[in-house]
């Protein structure tokens, strides 16, 4: 099985498939072209690349170097959303880097983006005994938002999930831009991770308010020994496959977690009681034990596959992770089976199960309006967990002596892909995130000035002509990855993250395997 795909290796299968458009639909022509060549194969990446770059051109607020939240399709600032967030800053930063390392920008630029960015964060202000960053950002001033842009109050909530993706950003622009290290570290050192670490469940919780318990299910705690209580979210991240393992990551390598958190997360949830019935179907697995936590082995089945599901059934939740950690080199008997196998599951419902003819279902805009979750319901734990089209048809499979289910669906209605899903998938199936990314911008009205518009329903042809900067932060490291051979990943992933957290990853096998 292959555990990794290099920039060779990558273009030698976009090469041999003839996946090579000369152009885009934005640029010039949208028809692709025979040049089954590695240098073609190189200029699709490179345009996409350059296209996805210009989104955060528009996105970004040039005076303070954040950028927005989103911003239209046509990439007029005055469309822009009018507010940010920790994981938008943390993308910006991160793709001005693959934007100089592929060679769209100069470093110079790049130097000078990244400067102004840490400027303003270093003066943004945030939760002083934890060191964390609130949800919500003016980008025009960098001032925390009070209400939204059109009314709306806001919590003031300081999300641990999102404080994790600006943490990366920060490590990402420190490695790769030695100049501004200390700016950048000076700012993630101070942020304690240790600080949603519930130690009684051996995870972290979704996140706290410091000024007043934002729903009824609050409890009041101070987890990191600073004195002063704040109101925790009712809920843990209980799941293991899902992204904020992205700041347990962060919080084991800076020693604010201990390393057993690594195996206080769950797999799938033992079969032994109609305790569980709740979730998505019966586990098959089997208990191990690492550093003294017993561990439920468990995996779900889909379509003859065994799989460690993530919460919903989303393509971001298992997989926006590995762009900036080698989960699958580092665990080549965990996540070096898992990932490969949840691409084929997300493949598979698109093209055989609900026949829609593409595939790549994650979180996104709603081409109907709004942001909504979408997934392949039976890859999620979460018993409703996220559909893949607009009328949320779902499975309701059987769980043995407790639920009886009820029969698949016969069809599926109008299917919702995003572009961003697709590349998440490009390290674990080159040739078919590319050949689908080619057939959606063939068939729909979804490619524009800043590359791929933000998601499409198939059926309809209802595109949502938006950029977000977190689905084009995503599109960004996979692009470079796949064009400077990892450097998104190293950048992150060497030091104390390689020496912290591998030796945990190598440790586990997962009860994940394919069809015999």
């Amino acid at each position: 099985m292959r555990t990794r795909t290099t920039r060779r290796t990558l273009v030698t299968a976009l090469a041999t498939t003839g996946l090579v458009l000369a152009t885009l639909p934005g640029g010039a022509s949208a028809d692709p072209a025979p040049d089954r060549g590695a240098d073609g194969s190189q200029r699709l990446l490179r345009t996409w690349a350059a296209d996805t770059w210009r989104s955060f051109e528009a996105l970004a607020v040039e005076e303070t170097g954040l950028p927005d939240d989103n911003v239209g399709g046509d990439l007029d600032p005055a469309t822009r959303g009018g507010y940010t967030s920790p994981t938008n800053i943390g993308a910006y930063l991160w793709s001005t880097v693959v934007a100089r390392d592929v060679g769209l920008i100069d470093a110079g630029e790049a130097h000078d983006r990244m400067a102004t960015t840490l400027d303003t964060v270093a003066g943004m202000q945030r939760h002083e005994p934890s060191g964390m960053f609130y949800n919500w950002y003016d980008p025009a001033t960098g001032e925390r938002l009070d209400t939204f842009p059109g009314g709306g109050p806001i919590d003031q909530f300081l999300s641990s999930v999102d404080n994790g993706w600006l943490a990366t950003g920060l490590l990402l622009a420190g490695r790769a831009e030695p100049s501004l290290a200390d700016e950048a570290d000076a700012i993630r050192e101070d942020m304690d991770f240790g600080c949603y670490y519930d130690p009684e469940a051996n995870q972290i919780r979704g996140g706290f308010w410091d000024a007043g318990p934002g729903n009824d299910a609050a409890v009041t705690g101070d987890y990191c020994g600073t004195g002063v209580d704040v109101w925790y979210t009712g809920h843990h991240y209980g799941a293991f496959n899902t992204e904020p393992r992205i700041a347990s990551y962060l919080g084991i390598a800076a020693g604010q977690i201990p390393a057993k958190h690594y195996f206080g997360t769950t797999r799938a949830y033992p079969s032994d009681s109609c305790d569980w019935s709740w979730t998505e179907t019966d586990a098959d697995g089997e208990w191990k034990e690492y550093l003294g936590q017993r561990v439920f082995e468990g995996t779900l089945p889909y379509r003859g596959m065994q799989v460690v599901p993530t919460w919903g059934g989303s393509m971001f939740e298992a997989l926006m992770v590995p762009l900036f950690v080698p989960e699958e080199e580092w665990g080549p008997r965990s996540w070096g089976v898992n990932h490969p196998l949840y691409v084929q599951g997300q493949i598979e419902h698109g093209l055989k199960e609900a026949g829609y003819g593409y595939w790549g279902f994650s979180p996104s805009n709603d081409p109907a309006g709004g942001y909504r979750e979408y997934g392949v319901d039976q890859l999620g734990l979460d018993g409703p967990g996220y559909t893949s089209d607009q009328e949320r048809t779902s499975v309701d499979q059987p769980y043995a002596g407790c639920r009886e289910g009820s029969p698949a669906p016969t069809e599926y209605g109008d299917g919702v892909v995003t572009p961003h899903a697709s590349f998440l998938a490009l390290r674990y199936a080159p040739g078919q995130a590319v050949a689908n990314l080619r057939r959606i911008a063939r068939d729909f009205d979804a490619y524009g000035p800043g590359g791929f518009y933000d998601a499409v329903a198939v059926r309809s042809g209802q595109v949502s002509q938006r950029y977000l900067a977190l689905d084009q932060g995503m599109i960004m490291a996979a692009l470079g990855n796949a064009l400077t051979d990892d450097d998104v990943r190293r950048y992150v992933s060497t030091g104390a993250l390689e020496e912290h957290v591998r030796p945990l990853m190598a440790m586990e096998e997962f009860g994940s395997s394919g069809r015999d």
